[in-house]
């Protein structure tokens, strides 16, 4: 481990503008939509002020992160443009900070022109499913701010990434674009970054799982690793059933995330993923107890 890692690794407290996200226990990113067409919850909060009633569910369920986008990244959908995202966005990110301001706020943006928006708003972190590689402007933009930066591996674009998935070895190749990004990150004096393998993004089943079950491998990059699973299609594929049957896998497969070290679990279900930490939690220190 390199001994910029080290540093970053201290204590796991992440600046996140105004505010710090403390990983001494793991925590809840929740989805909030505001879509028409993503895979799971397309159209269902983006009507008047229904996202406002979604989180402040969330909030009450144990939520610590409210995750807004306003593009669907489902396979095959198509890249938004920056104007048509902002549009979707400004308005419901205003109301969620009125109405919420000690909540964490993230927004799903691949586009570097929103992050300054996004700063003068008083969002928290910027979740970048491309991890800066379709927009060039991204990572020189995210380092004269102080919000968290979500770098997520995704290969090819939502519109092709599922046709025909390949890597030499998944979770090594996965871990090499990381390295990469990291130190181009690091090299513009920017630390506040979490990882995100990207879960379903480019990836078969098969590779789907062997990231989960290697997950570990993550944290020697020397950052807080996030894992996204939730009702994701490696599950229903397994079980032969659907996203909306998916609920019960996705606990089990969060559960082997946090056993695999993954520090932020993102969501549509809050009070089971709360659930499922607790017990994690609790498990975690009867197996302290047992070693003493």
């Amino acid at each position: 481990m390199s001994d910029r890692s080290t540093a970053v690794n201290k204590n796991f407290e992440i600046p996140c503008g105004d505010q710090v996200l403390s990983l001494d226990k793991p925590k809840i990113m929740g989805i909030l939509n505001l879509t028409d067409d993503s895979f799971f919850d397309g159209g269902k909060h983006n009507r008047g002020d229904k996202y406002l009633y979604r989180a402040a569910e969330m909030i009450e369920a144990g939520v610590d992160i409210i995750d807004v986008g306003a593009a669907s990244t489902r396979p095959g959908s198509k890249l938004i443009n920056p104007i048509d995202e902002w549009d979707i966005l400004e308005k419901p990110l205003q109301n969620l900070k009125r109405n919420f301001s000690n909540i964490l706020i993230s927004v799903d943006t691949y586009n570097s022109s929103q992050v300054k928006k996004c700063a003068h708003l008083g969002v928290h972190i910027i979740n970048d499913i491309s991890g800066g590689s379709w927009d060039d402007k991204m990572f020189h933009e995210i380092s004269n701010h102080s919000m968290a930066y979500i770098l997520m591996h995704i290969q090819g674009q939502p519109e092709n990434m599922q046709k025909s998935p390949s890597y030499h070895a998944v979770v090594r190749d996965i871990i090499d674009y990381f390295s990469e990004k990291l130190a181009a990150l690091e090299a513009l004096g920017f630390y506040q970054t979490i990882i995100d393998p990207g879960f379903g993004f480019g990836k078969t089943v098969e590779h789907n799982y062997q990231i989960l079950a290697q997950l570990t491998q993550f944290k020697d990059l020397g950052y807080p690793v996030l894992a996204g699973l939730s009702r994701k299609s490696m599950i229903f594929k397994i079980l032969n059933n659907s996203p909306e049957e998916a609920l019960n896998g996705t606990s089990v497969l969060n559960t082997l995330a946090l056993q695999n070290g993954a520090q932020i679990l993102r969501v549509h279900d809050v009070k089971e993923a709360f659930e499922t930490i607790e017990l994690f939690s609790q498990y975690k220190e009867g197996l302290n107890q047992t070693k003493e």
